[in-house]
C-alpha cells in the first residue's frame, strides 16, 4: 500500500466564479500510476488503512502544491472516515502545511464518500474541530455519493459540490433536474455556495447558468494539469465566460490603504488606544514577527464588546486575539471582482470588514475597504455602460486602442482589423433604416460572440457600420471565416462586408496611431474588391494581399 501511495502524482484543476470570471480556488486531484484513485481508496479501506492513505495523499498534495507559491485556496480531498478522526490527521497535516508555508485558512477540505459506517456524531465533531482550527470545509459528490441529507444541515460547510455524474443527466432527466433545483434552493436559503463539477460542454454550462449555480469546475474551462493554473491578474475563464469586451477590471491594489497593525500578542487595551488615538482606523491587523497577519479586529464590533457591561474589566489586559477574527486576505495581484466574490462567500456580519492584501510571502501590504471597492467597481460599470454603442452594446474604439497599446508594450504579435458594411447608405435608402439597424446589430452580435469565444480578441463599434477589433494572429482566420462566409442581408437585400487587417509583429515598435493610419488605405482597397473581401497588409511595407474576394479589373 505504501508503494502504491508513493507512486501517486497530482494534477490541479481550478474552480471559477461565473459572477466574476476569476479563479477562486484550485483542487488537487490524485492520479495513481495505474488504475483510479477510488480503487486505491477502496483497497485501503478493505485493509483498514484508509485514514493513513487518505492522510498520505493530502500531505502529498500539499507538497506538490508548494513550489507554485499561489495564494489561491487549495482544495484537498478527505474521506468521511478521516474527517471523523481528526486526532489521527491533524499532526501530519499541520506538519505538511508548516513545511509548505500554507495556513489552515488557505485550505478547503472537501469531505467525500464513503459515509457509510462512519459515526455521524464523530463526523460532526471532527468537522467542528477542523473548523475551529481555521480549515474551510466543503462536502463533495452531492447527488451521487452517499452523503446523509441531515449532514448538509448540521455540518454547515461553506461549499457543496454537485457530482459530475448528476450534472451529466441534465437536462433530460427530470428527477435529476428537480434534485439540482432543490440543492440550489437549499444553498440560497442557507447561505452556502454550490459548485457544479464536471462541466464539459457549452450545453451543460448553459444549464448551470440557468439554474443559478455560480461556481464551476470542469474540462470546458481547464482540464486537470500537472501545474497550477495561471493566477495573474486578468486570468479568466475561457469558452465565453470572460467579460465579453475586454474591459479592464481594477485591482485591489488600486484601493490599497496603509494598515493599522499591532503585534499579534497585543492586549485589548493596546488595541483600544490605537483605535482611539489614530485617525479613526476601521480595524486593526495583528501581525507576527515576519509581518504576516494572524488576526484582524473590526473597530465597531471590538469597541461594542469592550464598552459593554464589564467589558473593560473582562478584556482590557487580556490578549486582543480573544476578540479578534481570522484574517481575511487576498493576494496583491487580484482583481476587485475577485475580492467581491470573496466577500460574498463570508458570514454577513463580516461582509464589511477590511480585507488584508498580502504579498507572495503572505506579508501584510495594507488593507482595502469593501465599500470603496464596491463604489469603484460601480463607477467603472457606469463608465463602461456610458461608452457602449446603444445599437450593438459594444464599446467604442478606445477599448480596442487600449488593448492594442497594451499588447504592443508587451511585445505581443497582434492583428488590428477594420470591418465595414459595403454600400450602407444604399441599404438604408433601399431596405429602410430599421433593416439597416438590424443588420448592424447582427454584425455586432457576431463580433461579440467571437470575442467571447476567442480569448485574444477585443471588439469595438466605431460608429455607424464600422467595427474595429484586435486579435491574436492565429485567431484572425477563424474570425474572417465567421464574418465573410455569412450570407448577410438587410430585409431581402443581399449585403457584403469588407475586412481590412494589419499584422503587427511583436517587436516592430509600432504604436496604435501609426497602425490606425496604415489601416485606413487598406480599408479603402478592401472596399474596391468585389463581394465580401479581406485585404491584409503589414506596417512598414507597401505589400498588400487580397485574401478574399476578387480585385476589380
Amino acid at each position: 500500500m505504501e508503494v502504491a501511495v508513493g507512486q501517486v502524482s497530482f494534477a490541479f484543476q481550478p474552480l471559477y466564479s461565473l459572477r466574476t470570471g476569476g479563479l477562486i480556488g484550485v483542487e488537487a486531484l490524485a492520479r495513481p500510476a495505474s488504475g483510479k484513485i477510488r480503487e486505491l481508496l477502496r483497497y485501503a479501506r478493505q485493509k483498514g488503512r484508509l485514514v493513513a492513505v487518505d492522510l498520505a495523499l493530502a500531505a502529498g498534495a500539499i507538497k506538490a502544491d508548494a513550489p507554485y507559491e499561489t495564494l489561491l485556496p487549495l482544495h484537498l480531498n478527505l474521506t468521511a472516515l478521516s474527517a471523523a478522526a481528526p486526532q489521527l490527521v491533524l499532526d501530519s497535516l499541520s506538519r505538511a502545511l508548516g513545511d509548505s508555508g500554507r495556513r489552515p485558512g488557505e485550505i478547503v477540505l472537501e469531505i467525500g464518500s464513503p459515509f457509510q459506517g462512519v459515526s455521524p456524531k464523530a463526523l460532526l465533531a471532527g468537522l467542528r474541530r477542523f473548523g475551529e482550527l481555521g480549515f474551510r470545509l466543503a462536502l463533495d459528490n452531492l447527488g451521487y455519493g452517499d452523503i446523509p441529507l441531515n449532514l448538509l444541515a448540521d455540518a454547515r460547510p461553506e461549499l457543496i459540490k454537485l457530482d459530475r455524474r448528476t450534472l451529466s443527466r441534465l437536462p433530460g432527466d427530470l428527477p435529476a433536474v428537480a434534485l439540482v433545483e432543490a440543492l440550489v434552493h437549499f444553498a440560497a436559503r442557507t447561505g452556502l455556495r454550490l459548485a457544479a463539477t464536471g462541466v464539459e460542454t457549452g450545453d451543460q454550462l448553459a444549464i448551470v447558468r440557468e439554474l443559478g449555480i455560480s461556481i464551476v469546475q470542469g474540462n470546458l474551462f481547464a482540464p486537470p494539469g500537472s501545474a497550477l493554473p495561471a493566477t495573474e491578474t486578468g486570468a479568466r475563464i475561457g469558452s465565453g465566460l470572460a467579460p465579453p469586451h475586454g474591459h479592464a477590471t481594477p485591482l485591489v491594489t488600486d484601493f490599497l490603504k496603509p494598515a493599522a497593525t499591532l503585534s499579534a500578542h497585543a492586549t485589548c487595551d493596546e488595541v483600544r488606544r490605537t483605535l482611539l488615538e489614530q485617525d479613526a482606523p476601521t480595524g486593526i491587523v495583528g501581525i507576527d514577527e515576519d509581518g504576516r497577519p494572524v488576526w484582524s479586529i473590526n473597530r465597531a464590533r471590538f469597541l461594542l464588546d469592550l464598552t459593554g457591561p464589564f467589558g473593560h474589566a473582562l478584556h482590557a489586559n487580556r490578549p486582543a486575539a480573544r476578540l479578534a477574527d481570522p484574517p481575511r486576505t487576498i493576494r496583491a495581484g487580484a482583481g476587485a471582482l475577485e475580492l467581491l466574490d470573496l466577500v460574498t462567500g463570508t458570514e454577513t456580519e463580516r461582509s464589511g470588514d477590511d480585507v488584508i492584501v498580502v504579498d507572495p510571502d503572505g506579508r501584510c501590504l495594507g488593507v482595502v475597504l469593501v465599500n470603496e471597492i464596491v463604489r469603484g467597481v460601480a463607477e467603472l460599470k457606469i463608465e463602461e455602460a456610458a461608452a457602449l454603442n446603444p445599437l450593438t452594446r459594444l464599446p467604442g474604439s478606445d477599448t480596442v486602442a487600449k488593448e492594442v497599446t497594451r499588447r504592443f508594450e508587451a511585445g505581443r504579435p497582434t492583428v488590428v482589423a477594420w470591418l465595414d458594411i459595403d454600400s450602407f447608405k444604399k441599404i438604408n435608402d433601399t431596405a429602410g433604416f430599421a433593416a439597416g439597424d438590424e443588420l448592424i446589430r447582427s454584425v455586432g452580435r457576431a463580433l461579440g460572440e467571437l470575442s467571447s469565444k476567442l480569448p485574444g480578441t477585443t471588439v469595438g463599434h466605431v460608429g455607424g457600420d464600422d467595427f474595429l477589433f484586435s486579435c491574436d494572429v492565429e485567431e484572425i482566420t477563424t474570425i474572417a471565416d465567421a464574418l465573410l462566409d455569412v450570407a448577410w442581408s438587410a430585409g431581402e437585400l443581399p449585403v457584403t462586408v469588407s475586412l481590412a487587417t494589419v499584422v503587427c509583429g511583436g517587436r516592430d515598435g509600432w504604436s496604435y496611431p501609426e497602425v490606425s493610419r496604415r489601416l485606413a488605405p487598406v480599408k479603402k482597397q478592401a472596399k474596391e474588391v468585389a463581394g465580401s473581401s479581406w485585404v491584409n497588409a503589414w506596417p512598414g511595407s507597401d505589400r498588400v494581399e487580397i485574401l478574399r474576394g476578387q480585385a476589380a479589373n
